[in-house]
């Protein structure tokens, strides 16, 4: 079992085509490829955070077949964008708005927003979080995982300490 972390996917939302300028022609284009590149990478034994703003403008009916076309075991830090009645749809392991995990023996706090301090932040403790699309200029130890800065999929722990580009920072 693998562990990922992604946000920010935005699926059925037509204004992230151009608010986050998503190089998609169409909805339909973007949801099609996010679940490829999901699917490639996540295998049905993995378990995924997803750091919220799942799905807008989706119906329930929609947001659900989504979520069991996903691979994995599927983990919800809620965001501002998540509609309640989709925060409530029992294809989610578990849902929060706040939580803090030990993977890899590494302390993580997850959150859909970035923050300037965090607990255990001392103490090497990484704050992963979305909300941004890949524009805020992160503290140490703070990465962005939203789908808008790592090709449209979720990452690794591994992968994202193994990365130093703009936006991440580990």
């Amino acid at each position: 079992m693998t562990v990922f972390f992604t946000a920010d996917t935005h699926f059925g939302h037509a204004g992230a085509l151009s608010l986050y300028q998503r190089p998609f022609g169409s909805v339909a284009e973007m949801n099609a490829a996010m679940i490829g590149r999901w699917n490639e990478t996540v295998g049905p034994d993995d378990d995924v955070w997803h750091l919220g703003d799942f799905a807008l403008r989706t119906s329930v009916a929609t947001a659900t077949d989504l979520l069991r076309t996903l691979n994995g075991r599927k983990h919800l830090v809620t965001g501002n964008n998540d509609a309640p009645e989709i925060v409530a749809l029992p294809q989610w392991r578990s849902t929060q708005s706040y939580i803090e995990l030990i993977v890899n023996q590494t302390r993580l706090v997850l959150c859909h927003y970035a923050f300037r301090t965090w607990n255990g932040m001392a103490k090497g403790a990484l704050n992963l979080h979305g909300h941004s699309h890949g524009r805020l200029k992160p503290l140490p130890r703070q990465t962005d995982v939203g789908v808008d800065a790592w090709s449209f999929r979720p990452i690794t722990l591994d992968r994202l300490r193994g990365r130093r580009s703009p936006g991440h920072a580990m």
